[in-house]
């Protein structure tokens, strides 16, 4: 099924009413973005209200240099109520743009204020968003990934499997332990309330879980996990790379066994040292397909 049809569907699931009542939690801003852009200048579709957090938007950290490069889309992650900005956004950002990588960190709405699909939609929008602006920016419109941790990895996986406008598809997928399976026998305590609301249907679940939408068209991917990780079981990231080999998609993946939920870059952790390298196995498979000099 197409994106649209998907999207379609969930709506009429909900009533046509893909959002909640309430507040979220006021997201704070990273640090040292070079500029921010918000996606839809005009309101962003479904918009509640015109406060900060009701406005989508990209802070943006372009690499150095005049040669076309490489760009990737950072979703924070925050279980879909918060955003790990810093964290799970600008560090990741300064790391690529020292590999020449310019990098945008998405701001994307959440819940209970919303619930799917705005996240997912704000999401496409960042990707299209940052291609529209590929030759203004120096970037290499075919060389645009995401990149999300946890919450923000099940966006990322929702991008990569979404079908429908090529401008929204995103050239790579980088996912740092997301819930991509939401299959109910997968043990771990993190699951998709926070966007799907209290008693969902299954047929809804099964929309949002991106192990049942991977196709050949899925874009290649990164996937990174570690065994121990108690809020997002480590099979969620083996059965995204089964589904993805069965498909004939390129990836990658590197489960470690130490290290809790949460881990980031895998830097200074005394528990885990082993995890520091991940990054470097990022690197190097990016360089091989290009996506990083």
């Amino acid at each position: 099924m197409t994106f649209a049809g998907r999207l379609a569907l969930v709506f009429v699931m909900m009533g046509g009413m893909a959002l909640a009542q309430g507040s979220s939690v006021g997201t704070v801003a990273p640090k040292d973005a070079a500029s921010v852009e918000v996606l839809w200048p005009n309101g962003a579709p479904g918009a509640l209200g015109k406060d900060f957090d009701d406005v989508p938007k990209l802070y943006c950290y372009p690499a150095a240099g005049d040669r076309p490069h490489a760009a990737v889309v950072v979703l924070p992650g925050g279980g879909y109520t918060h955003l790990v900005m810093e964290k799970e956004g600008a560090v990741e950002a300064r790391w690529l743009n020292e590999h020449g990588v310019s990098a945008y960190v998405l701001q994307y709405r959440l819940s209970p204020r919303y619930l799917h699909p705005w996240a997912m939609m704000d999401g496409l929008e960042a990707v299209r968003f940052v291609r529209s602006h590929a030759a203004a920016w120096k970037i290499r419109p075919n060389a645009i990934g995401v990149w999300g941790f946890s919450a923000g990895g099940h966006l990322a996986g929702e991008l990569a499997t979404a079908e429908g406008d090529p401008s929204s598809h995103p050239d790579f997928a980088v996912i740092s332990y997301g819930r991509v399976d939401l299959d109910s026998s997968i043990p771990g305590t993190f699951g998709m309330e926070a966007i799907t609301g209290k008693d969902a249907p299954q047929a809804l679940v099964n929309k949002i879980s991106p192990v049942l939408h991977v196709t050949k068209a899925t874009s290649p991917s990164f996937i990174y996990a570690t065994e121990f990780d108690e809020k997002v079981d480590s099979r969620n990231a083996t059965a995204f790379f089964d589904a993805l080999h069965r498909a004939g998609v390129p990836a990658e993946l590197h489960v470690f066994e130490q290290g809790p939920h949460g881990t980031g870059m895998g830097q200074n952790l005394a528990k885990a040292p082993e995890l520091a390298i991940w990054p470097v196995l990022l690197q190097h498979w990016m360089q091989v397909h290009g996506w990083m000099e």
